[in-house]
């Protein structure tokens, strides 16, 4: 049963020195990369501040395009209303220029009528 013993307790400290020698690698891994790990940080970082400058310029052309946009639909409509107002002006005029003109010809008519009263009252005198 020795044999056996001996054997579990090879296995067992063979299995822990493999254990520390990961242990050791990857620190001494970790170690070396360090500066590695931080150019590479560093490389993100500016990287990401890029990308937010880039989106922020495209936000304020988009916000710029959009202000312009409604600028043009405000003038457009501003025009419309002011087409609409001097076609209603312009109906208007004609319309009392209308008015006018049958005011005019309707009094024409009454004085026509009064002469030729006056003319046959006097014919008949």
């Amino acid at each position: 049963m020795k044999n056996v013993a001996d054997k579990f307790v090879d296995r067992r400290s063979t299995s822990a020195d493999a254990k520390a020698a990961a242990l050791r690698a990857y620190l001494a891994a970790k170690e070396a990369a360090e500066p590695t790990l931080l150019a590479r940080q560093a490389e993100r970082k500016a990287v990401a501040e890029a990308r937010d400058a880039r989106r922020m310029e495209r936000e304020r052309v988009k916000a710029e395009e959009n202000e312009r946009i409604r600028a043009e639909a405000a003038e457009r409509e501003a025009a419309i209303e002011a087409a609409a107002r001097a076609e209603s002006d312009e109906r208007e005029a004609a319309q009392k220029n209308r008015v006018s003109r049958v005011i005019e010809d309707e009094a024409a008519r009454k004085a026509e009528r009064d002469r030729r009263y006056a003319n046959r009252k006097a014919r008949q005198a």
